[in-house]
């Protein structure tokens, strides 16, 4: 079963580089290249970077996780990074959605380059990160638990029962007195009709 599990994974990595080879020739100016280039600068950071098309037609980069999607627009390409906001940037490439507490992103406008140097680091923390967030799970689900002790009986404290209390016999004259019958109650006189 893991070996059909792996031919589906690597058949849908193959088509998802098939669609994003068509994006990049259907963007037949500059956002294709630049979208061409960065794509060779993500792959080449880790062998095992898979290439997933998701989102009904967004390039999406992943290593234990989404890396970075490869969007593009009439202005700009836009490479998003899911969980940039976490991701050290020392030279400053983050240049758009700053204000989020998750990801961060870099628009390129035609003619701009991108510090390779800078960008494949920012590659690697992003992957690094994935395997950190990834590896407690994987550790969990590796890991075996020491058995556990059988639990101990908890012993319940001895009682002696309970002393009962002395009956209370009554005697006739103890009786209480009985209660005066009630006394009925006089009726009202009828109200007279008056005759009109």
């Amino acid at each position: 079963m893991k070996r059909a599990t792996t031919t589906a994974a690597a058949t849908e990595t193959r088509s998802a580089s098939r669609l994003i080879d068509q994006r990049i020739r259907d963007l037949d100016d500059w956002r294709g290249v630049t979208l061409a280039r960065m794509r060779q600068l993500v792959l080449a950071v880790d062998d095992e970077m898979l290439e997933e098309w998701k989102w009904r037609g967004t390039p999406v980069w992943s290593r234990h996780g989404i890396v970075c999607t490869g969007e593009s627009y009439a202005k700009v390409v836009k490479l998003t990074f899911a969980h940039g906001a976490r991701l050290p940037d020392p030279t400053g490439l983050f240049n758009a959605s700053l204000e989020g507490s998750t990801r961060r992103a870099i628009d390129l406008r035609e003619g701009e380059q991108v510090d390779a140097r800078a960008f494949t680091a920012l590659v690697k923390a992003a992957v690094a990160f994935n395997a950190g967030k990834a590896a407690p799970r994987r550790a969990r689900t590796t890991t075996l638990a020491a058995p556990r002790a059988a639990p101990q009986p908890t012993p319940r404290p001895t009682t002696q029962p309970r002393a009962k209390a002395p009956r209370q016999t009554t005697t006739p004259s103890a009786k209480a007195p009985p209660k005066p019958a009630a006394t009925p109650k006089a009726k009202a006189p009828p109200k007279a009709r008056s005759g009109r």
